[in-house]
This record gives structure tokens, sequence and C-alpha cells, in this order.
């Protein structure tokens, strides 16, 4: 019987069908041309927004699609299924965007998110910089309030869709001496004088994706730009809106390695070898079983996340299993796949390599494994 998430309903299919005929003609015959140019066409977010296929998550007072974290969930399993990890919409519609919806005042909302549902403005959020990663505590980045205005001075790396955005929710401190309570999110529009973009970094995988670095010298933005009521929110801000970003990484690796099984079963079934298919060999058998299992493990457990989730339900160390295991998983699911395709694996046109590249960073980002570990132990 044909497993099918709990879920889903049939305007969520009807999402689907959208989705992969979107993917399949603007974004499948560009991989290439995205990997090569380190970042895809600005027209492409224009394209998704008169869709609707951005902010789905979003209300529709303000532009979005006025659906659940089901839709994007919809739209992030599509966007895996044909192996693309260029086009930072995740970043973009589920995390950035919920910031502003969550935390924005009513001008700030009303000014941002039609204008990102439409793919009129490109949104990212910068927290990681170059001496300091998980530890979001210690960012250096100061905002310093002269009057109306904050002086920004710092650096940020890592940053998706950096090379594009119009908009960057930004981790300042405004208050140095009061570590975490010292925190702030502040809106930096990329027109501000001051605000340089460095280079697209060159990464092992998701070559695609315009992860860039960014440069805050002497930029003033109004304090209206501040994101929530007062100083000092922004880390609990972070840690309220992390959990939706790893739940976001735990769907991308379930739909991985589903992904990297329908490729892997059609490959050994075609191969031949000794005179028979890859995959009537025992161990080709026995492995792609392993594989599948751990598939439909990840599958059962994050659709039970998704609609905890969707309730309002989902605890802080149950997305941090969730992000720790389908990541760690998903690597081992890429890596025995890639070796059942011999030397092909090896090679950057065949989906399977360049999923196994894509996928490591997964393990790394929206706080390490490590990092997950050490949020589950402290419930034990």
């Amino acid at each position: 019987m044909t497993y099918r998430s709990a879920w889903l309903d049939e305007d969520l299919d009807a999402l689907r069908d959208l989705a992969r005929a979107f993917f399949e003609k603007e974004l499948k015959p560009n991989i290439d041309k995205y990997i090569e140019q380190h970042h895809v066409d600005r027209d492409l977010w224009n394209k998704a927004g008169e869709l609707g296929l951005l902010c789905l998550s979003i209300p529709e007072e303000y532009g979005g699609g006025g659906g659940t974290f089901a839709h994007e969930a919809v739209l992030m399993e599509e966007q895996a299924r044909i192996g693309d990890s260029s086009w930072g919409n995740a970043v973009h519609s589920v995390i950035a965007a919920h910031y502003l919806l969550g935390y924005g005042s009513e001008e700030q909302k009303q000014k941002w998110l039609p204008k990102m549902a439409s793919g009129e403005v490109v949104c990212a959020i910068a927290m990681t910089e170059p001496g300091t990663g998980s530890d979001l505590q210690n960012v250096k980045t100061k905002a310093v309030r002269q009057g109306d205005e904050y002086v920004i001075n710092g650096s940020k790396t890592f940053i998706t869709n950096g090379g594009q955005a119009d908009l960057i929710i930004t981790v300042v401190k405004t208050d140095s001496s009061q570590g975490a309570n010292g925190i702030s999110l502040v809106l930096v529009e990329a027109d501000r004088e001051g605000f340089r973009r460095g280079r697209v970094l060159d990464k092992i995988g998701q070559k695609g994706q315009d992860t860039s670095e960014l440069f805050f010298e002497d930029v003033r933005v109004p304090v209206s730009n501040l994101l929530g009521t007062q100083e000092g929110l922004g880390f609990i801000q972070l840690m309220q809106q992390l959990p939706q970003e790893r739940l976001i990484i735990a769907v991308g690796s379930v739909a991985g390695m589903e992904v990297a099984l329908e490729h892997t079963l059609r490959y050994t079934k075609e191969r031949q070898a000794f005179g028979k298919p890859v995959f009537a060999f025992q161990n080709t058998k026995f492995k792609l079983a392993e594989v599948a299992t751990d598939a439909k493990i990840g599958r059962v457990f994050v659709d039970d996340c998704i609609v905890r989730h969707i309730r309002g339900e989902l605890d802080i160390p149950t997305v941090a299993m969730a992000k720790w295991w389908t990541t760690e998983r998903a690597m081992v699911v890429a890596d025995e796949c890639l070796q059942l395709f011999g030397g092909y694996g090896y090679m950057t046109e065949y989906p399977i390599a360049r999923m196994w590249a894509d996928q490591r960073v997964q393990k790394i980002y929206a706080g390490t494994n490590e990092i997950m570990k050490e949020i589950i132990a402290r419930t034990l």
C-alpha cells in the first residue's frame, strides 16, 4: 500500500501539480546555468511570485498565499525532486518572511511582505559572521544608536540569497554589555550607503546558490527598522524561529533520501554488469533495502513533526532530533547510492553526485548537529 502523508489534502495535491510544472519549466532546464553563474536568474523570483508560489504560508492580507507550513513543504519537496539547490526560496518565504510576520510592525509588514510575495523584493537573514557560527550570542556586528538612526558596522558570511537580496534581516548587537540580551534584529535595505556585498562563496555543493559575504561600513538605517517592540529581543526572536528553519532542513533531507532512492533504483535496474542488472546482485538489493527503510522512517518522523508544527505543538528538542537524524541519514543514503553508480556517481553531470555534495552542509547550518545533540541532551 502506497504511503501518503497525513497532512496532505486535495488543495496541496493541486499545489504540487502547479509547483512541479513550474520547476520542470523554469528551473530544471537552467540548473547547469545557475551552477555556472552561481545564482538563479533574478526573474525567477518574479515568475514564482506571479504564480503565487512565494510566501505561501503568509496571510493573504499581506500578499501571501494564506496557507500553512504544509504548503511550503510541498514546494520544498518538488524543488528537491528536480535536484535543485540554487533557488533560496526557503530562506526568503519560510524563514525571513516569518520574522517580519512575527515581529514586524504593521507598517513593516505592509511595506515588505507584499513585495516579497510578488518577487519584487528578495530577502535574506544575516546571522553568521567570520568568527561566529552557531554561537549567536557573540556576534560582533554593532548597531549604535545616534538620534533617530542606527549606525551599523560589521560583516556577515555564508548568507543565503546574499548576492541578490534587496532586504537583509541583520543580527546585530545594540548593547555589547548585555550578551544575549543585547542582540537585536534590524532591517537593512541593500541600497543603503555603506552596505557592500562581498564575493559569492565557492562551496563544495549548492554551487548555484548565491551564498555571499556582506559588509556594513557605517550603514545608517532609521530606528524604525528595528524588528520588534524594543531593543534586545533578537536572541529570543531567533530561538523562536530556528525550529521552523530546522524543520525545513529535515523536510529537504527526507525528500533528498527519497529522490536518491528513485534515481538509484532506476539506474541499477537499467545498468548491466556481468551479464545482469546491477540491481540483481544481493549487495545492491540489501543496500537499497536499507536506504528505503531510512527514507520511510525519516518520512514518517518528519510528517509527524509537520502535523505537530501546524498545530503549534512541535517542541524544540523534537525538531532538533529531526534535524540531526535526517541530515545524518540523508548523507549516508547519498553516499550509499553514489557507490552503486560506480564511477559515474563521481561525475557531476549525474544528479546523485550533486545531491551528495549538496547534502553535506545540512549537518552544519541552522545549528550544527553537535548543537542539536546538546539541545536534546539538556532534556534527558
